[in-house]
């Protein structure tokens, strides 16, 4: 009976060590995927231009042509609309609680 009990806990033994076996080894080539991964795109990125480049490119792009998506003025379109932008003249002048 002693024999039997210590032969059934060998084998549960082995049979979970089999298992811990086998998730360590997935969990050991997942993380070697992700390490070639990672090594690949630090290739990539030695081999791209430097960024601040690019950028200073789009900017000088982007200053010198204007929007097509927006009119081009010169200046207001109505003189009158720019009183509701500047501030009062006068401080006597304001009558508004707000300011």
């Amino acid at each position: 009976m002693q024999s039997e009990s210590s032969e059934q806990v060998r084998s549960v033994v082995a049979a979970a060590d089999t298992r811990g076996k086998h998730r360590i080894s997935a969990e050991l080539k997942r993380l070697e995927q992700e390490t070639r991964f990672l090594e690949e795109e630090l290739e990539l990125l030695d081999k791209m231009e430097k960024a601040s480049a690019t950028c200073k490119e789009m900017l000088s792009n982007v200053e010198t042509n204007p929007d097509p998506l927006l009119p081009v003025t010169h200046g207001p379109t109505n003189p009158s609309w720019d009183r509701w932008f500047e501030g009062p003249q006068d401080a006597s002048g304001c009558r508004c609680w707000i300011l």
